[in-house]
């Protein structure tokens, strides 16, 4: 524990994820530990055993050079930040998956090499997102954008859920840390279903809820308010679906919190519908916060 666990890969994703990471790092104390999975196996069997030899070699002086740049960038940011490194023969996934049991963070690019044109996500964001042991920050900014927002809200998806809970707790601790505001936000309008000849959506007086939600919100802020008197909060209660509120407020936003699933998640799927939206299209930075593991 304290330290922040960043992936990188040599992409534009990833030093944007380095710096924000080294900035987050730095203001609270905490240790920045870099990484980078070699992938040798797929490497060299793509390109025959024959060059094996030629290929380790190339791999791990890129792996090297890679490294290198991200400390020169973490260092920029502040030449006390305490940062170690780390570059094993494995993959980027099942590495930071590892490193997550004992990591307050774990930071990555929103899009990395293996990544395509027209790709919002890259495969190494959303399967960390899906298995980590800790939170997840998926560093992403608008199209346009030249840099990563550091200004705007914290944003906060609540739903009622366990796993919304826990990203509660999460954000106001972002949100004081960042001496941000904290907008948290109620979608209540979630409520397409299906069924065997396919979909519908339930006819309700949706006014008739309203007050009713708005207490829901109102509750699950309270405890948290009372230990985080600093953190302005906002509160937005919005028909909506999830999804379409959270990607509007991403717009003005620093940082968006989630669950990595939310009352509508089902069994056996790893990011829910909410969360692999944002972590796809959000023009901020994404933090998903997991289920509790064992460590």
């Amino acid at each position: 524990m304290n330290r922040i666990v960043v992936g990188v890969d040599g992409s534009d994703g990833a030093r944007e994820a380095v710096l924000w990471a080294a900035r987050t790092a730095a203001d609270r104390g905490l240790e920045l530990h870099i990484v980078h999975g070699q992938r040798v196996v797929e490497f060299a069997y793509g390109g025959g055993l024959a060059g094996a030899a030629g290929v380790f070699e190339a791999i791990r002086a890129e792996a090297v050079q890679i490294i290198a740049d991200a400390v020169e960038q973490a260092k920029s940011v502040s030449d006390a930040l305490v940062v170690t490194t780390e570059m094993p023969v494995d993959h980027p996934v099942v590495l930071l998956n590892e490193l997550s049991r004992t990591a307050d963070m774990v930071v990555v690019g929103g899009t990395g090499h293996s990544g395509f044109a027209g790709v919002l996500a890259g495969s190494t964001a959303v399967r960390v997102a899906s298995h980590a042991h800790c939170p997840v920050a998926v560093i992403r900014k608008a199209p346009d954008a030249d840099t990563v927002p550091v200004s705007g809200p914290v944003v906060v998806g609540v739903d009622g859920s366990p796993n919304s809970e826990k990203a509660i707790a999460v954000a106001f601790a972002e949100a004081s840390a960042r001496g941000a505001a904290l907008v948290a936000m109620h979608a209540w309008t979630d409520t397409t279903y299906d069924y065997h000849y396919g979909s519908a959506r339930l006819m309700v007086a949706w006014e008739s809820f309203a007050e009713e939600e708005e207490r829901l919100l109102a509750q699950r802020l309270a405890g948290w308010r009372e230990k985080y008197p600093d953190v302005e909060v906002r509160k937005e209660l919005l028909k909506d679906r999830p999804r379409h509120a959270l990607l509007a407020a991403a717009e003005d936003a620093r940082l968006v919190v989630v669950g990595s699933h939310g009352r509508g998640g089902f069994r056996g799927m790893l990011l829910g519908s909410t969360s692999l939206a944002l972590v796809q299209h959000a023009n901020c930075p994404v933090l998903v916060v997991r289920p509790e593991k064992n460590r």
